[in-house]
């Protein structure tokens, strides 16, 4: 397989035009016409591979995209107040409209690809979160541009890429989230490299419903039972909450053991449970996070997501948080910066850690520059 092309690949980049992909999926909030960016880590993120460019004389358009418009302009998702962010942090730097006003981006377009490369010199994908989608934006420009891999971009796959092959031990994954389905996959894949997987938040309830647990009216996707009864019964050790918060029959909280009565709720991990996955984590070497241990936005069932979050901030272990929920959590819980890595890919984490290649790499590594 040829390596990844980087930012020292491109050669002399002075006078050249290039085209930086970002992920400039940011959180705003606001009328459609007037959004205002409640949390600007995205953008701060790209800046180490915009600044390298600029220093050396190129001229750096970006291009990003935002929400779901369905290939059509919608003003809930212009990128107006990204671009005004972007000059505060990086004068001079021009920002594309959404890319997903036009239908081109999600269906890969070799119309729209065309469109995207005009002008350009160059190409660099500095867009993790979006490397595991083959759209116009990530697949196209390395076919015909020079490409190489943003500075982000980069330090994702090392790290990622050294906890799925070369992870020291013990290697702990920690899962939460509310479906097994989505996450069949990577549990597949992990099982065959953690020492032991720790499983909270919704999917916990088709793992108890799998050993006969009654669940309640928890969530449970009765066509995963007996996935999940093969995955326990397999050589590696699934650890599972031994105690639930919730709400009862008539609404009201309540915490309950791993049997719920019907009409209870499970909403997030019990005391007993966030204790004793505490201890897993903390003897472990290598901790993988992904996805909350409950509904950690409200209060009454933040608990057990804030407890596992504390661990993995305390523990000694090499410690890789799988963006989305889990990130929001730490930023929440005020931990984020004591971890040693927040993917900026929730999706494209996963999938890089169950398949070990996303397309956006696979792209690059195919860019007319790479030997």
């Amino acid at each position: 397989m040829p390596r990844l092309p980087l930012l020292e690949d491109l050669g002399d980049v002075s006078g050249k035009r290039v085209l930086v992909r970002t992920d400039f999926n940011v959180p705003m909030e606001g009328p459609d016409n007037a959004r205002v960016i409640t949390d600007d880590f995205r953008i701060r993120a790209a800046l180490p591979t915009i600044n390298w460019l600029t220093s050396r004389g190129a001229t750096v358009v970006c291009a990003s995209h935002l929400g779901r418009p369905k290939g059509q302009p919608v003003d809930k998702y212009s990128m107006t107040p990204i671009r005004a962010r972007l000059q505060e942090l990086a004068p001079g730097v021009e920002l594309m409209e959404n890319l997903r006003f036009n239908a081109g981006e999600e269906s890969n377009s070799e119309a729209f690809v065309a469109q995207l490369v005009q002008g350009f010199d160059m190409y660099v994908n500095d867009a993790f979160g979006a490397a595991h989608r083959a759209h116009a934006s990530v697949s196209g420009p390395p076919k015909t541009l020079p490409s190489a891999a943003g500075r982000l971009l980069q330090r994702e796959v090392e790290v990622l890429g050294e906890m799925r092959n070369h992870p020291k031990r013990p290697f702990i994954a920690v899962l939460g989230g509310a479906k097994v389905s989505d996450k069949l996959g990577v549990i597949e894949a992990l099982l065959s490299t953690v020492d032991a997987l720790v499983i909270g938040g919704g999917m916990c309830f088709t793992f108890l419903a799998a050993k006969g647990m009654p669940v309640g009216s928890s969530i449970c996707e009765l066509d995963q039972v007996a996935v999940c009864k093969r995955l326990l019964d397999g050589p590696k050790q699934i650890h599972l909450p031994e105690d639930i918060v919730g709400l009862d029959a008539e609404g009201n909280y309540a915490t309950f053991g791993v049997r719920l009565p019907d009409g209870a709720k499970g909403l997030d991990i019990g005391p007993g449970s966030a204790a004793a996955f505490t201890d897993v984590i903390m003897d472990a070497r290598t901790v993988f996070w992904n996805g909350p241990m409950g509904m950690f936005e409200d209060p009454r069932f933040a608990a057990g997501t804030k407890t596992v979050a504390q661990a993995v901030a305390d523990t000694k272990a090499f410690t890789v948080v799988g963006g989305g929920d889990s990130a929001a959590a730490l930023a929440q819980f005020g931990l984020d910066d004591q971890v040693d890595h927040v993917s900026t890919g929730g999706g494209a984490s996963l999938e890089y850690l169950e398949l070990g290649d996303l397309p956006g790499l696979a792209a690059l590594r195919g860019a007319p520059n790479v030997r």
